[in-house]
């Protein structure tokens, strides 16, 4: 009895220890990635979790993410890491950022993690490649092209900005954020869907929702910001599909009156109809799957961006007089030329082309802003970078804010200063330096219209009223998210 009580002890002991040196092997073979080649330097984290609670980790600061400053300063410009179980490569280097976007179907791919497809849809624009995706842009572009905003957006967003301001003149107080995004979303849900005002408010606050957990750790428990993102999300796409069902139905119903192109003509030719166009064709490229993840991601992009970087542009302003001189001596020349002239009310789209140090304020605002924490893409085969090597199928994440904040770059990235970008055009489309609205192919097709509001918003907002701050204006970054929380200003009419 005894004999076999040790024999069992030992047996026991023995697959403890096997377990044991499973584990180690596993830790040893997850911190120690295979490879060709060299790969750069880092740490891979805990297994499984990585260094994802870390990358998430808030911070109220306009510099460079924590998560990345901590390791540029320990490891240089090109790191390894884990994130949401995946090996990344996060560069902050240059040439390599400009590789990545450049060789867009060659050596990268579109790619982000599963969690952040989750959030965006599974046929999202972002997930498709080649001709699928270029198919979809020239679709997007056709209606927010600069021809497009030209002829048709820009009365419109003159309309939003300037009833938005007056009315925001007759309260005690406005909360920024809350009131610019309310702002921009309206304007685009018109514009792309032609919704009425009580579903527009139903849609608003499922994407308000949706915001607040968009950078979190991908935990789906209630009372989680990534529980109260999906749970956003979920009743948006539940109206863009009631949205979508109906006016599908008012081109099928026989004796419509010309089908599709009466459709438009009812709506006022919004981006639905171009979507209605798409999914009713004989042999439809575009599915519904599609047509929904893409309206949804448009919604977003369309706003969320936007409203940021306005709320950024107002405190900023406020915070620095003579930026705030010389932008409302742009504007009143403007206005005096148009007197002058005995021209109408209403900004031409000359006027608008002619706003040169709005432009300046605009791309130093999004510079400071840093919208978007990183920019990701896959590697499609071994690639070889500076003595070091990426492995096919690793993630790369290239990160503006450790570009935008580098002071080798920017001299004093950290102030506020709109003559760094002065005779500097081709700033607009990006390039190594500048990456606010992406890069190479998948560069942002929204970028003139959210110039667009930028601008004419702060038309109104310099030659018309004065405003003065009231208190907040915290910083919040979740991360990369940048606005000033809780900022409320009074507003007034001056003019």
């Amino acid at each position: 009895m005894c004999a076999y009580h040790m024999r069992l002890t030992g047996g026991a002991a023995f697959v403890l220890l096997m377990v044991l040196l499973l584990l180690l092997y596993a830790v040893h073979r997850w911190r120690n990635p295979r490879c060709s080649g060299r790969l750069p330097p880092g740490s891979m984290g805990l297994p499984l979790v990585g260094e994802t609670l870390q990358f998430f980790s808030p911070e109220a600061s306009l510099d460079v993410p924590r998560f990345v400053r901590h390791r540029l300063q320990r490891y240089g410009p090109i790191f390894k890491t884990s994130l949401v179980g995946h090996p990344v490569v996060v560069s902050a280097d240059e040439e390599l950022n400009y590789m990545v976007f450049q060789q867009e179907g060659q050596l990268f791919q579109s790619w982000y993690p599963d969690s952040f497809v989750e959030i965006l849809g599974r046929d999202n624009v972002g997930e498709q490649q080649g001709a699928m995706f270029k198919y979809l842009k020239n679709m997007v572009l056709r209606y927010f092209g600069p021809e497009s905003l030209r002829e048709s957006m820009l009365r419109d967003v003159e309309h939003a900005v300037s009833s938005s301001l007056c009315t925001w003149s007759t309260l005690p107080s406005v909360e920024l954020k809350e009131a610019v995004s309310t702002m921009v979303f309206d304007l685009s849900a018109n514009k792309l869907l032609s919704l009425e005002p009580s579903r527009s408010k139903i849609l608003r606050r499922s994407f308000f929702d949706f915001v607040r957990g968009l950078i979190s750790f991908p935990l789906y428990l209630p009372g989680t910001a990534y529980y109260s993102c999906m749970k956003g999300r979920q009743s948006a796409m539940e109206v863009l599909q009631e949205v979508l069902a109906e006016r599908k139905r008012l081109v099928q119903v026989p004796g419509a009156g010309g089908g599709a192109m009466e459709t438009i003509r009812r709506h006022g030719g919004d981006f639905l109809d171009l979507v209605i166009q798409e999914v009713t064709k004989e042999k439809p490229l575009v599915t519904d799957r599609m047509a929904l993840d893409l309206m949804f991601v448009l919604l977003f992009a369309s706003f969320h961006t936007t409203s940021l970087a306005l709320t950024l542009a107002v405190k900023l302003l406020a915070d620095h007089p003579r930026v705030l001189e010389e932008l409302t001596v742009e504007h009143e020349a403007i206005l005096n030329e148009r007197n002058a002239r005995h021209g109408s009310d209403g900004i031409t789209w000359m006027e608008y082309k002619s706003m040169t140090f709005t432009s300046q304020v605009i791309n130093e605002t999004v510079r400071l802003a840093n919208i978007a924490p990183g920019i990701f893409r896959k590697a499609l085969k071994d690639i070889q970078f500076r003595g070091f090597t990426i492995p096919a199928g690793w993630g790369v994440m290239v990160c503006p804010p450790a570009v935008h904040l580098n002071p080798v770059i920017y001299p004093d990235p950290l102030i506020f200063n709109p003559t760094r970008f002065k005779d500097k055009p081709e700033i607009n489309r990006g390039s190594r330096h500048f990456m606010a609205f992406g890069g190479g192919l998948r560069s942002c097709v929204g970028a003139d219209f959210s110039k667009l509001q930028m601008s004419i918003f702060l038309h109104f907002l310099v030659t018309r009223y004065r405003w003065r701050s009231l208190g907040g204006g915290k910083v919040v970054r979740n991360p990369g998210l940048e606005f000033p929380d809780g900022y409320h200003i009074q507003i007034r009419h001056w003019n």
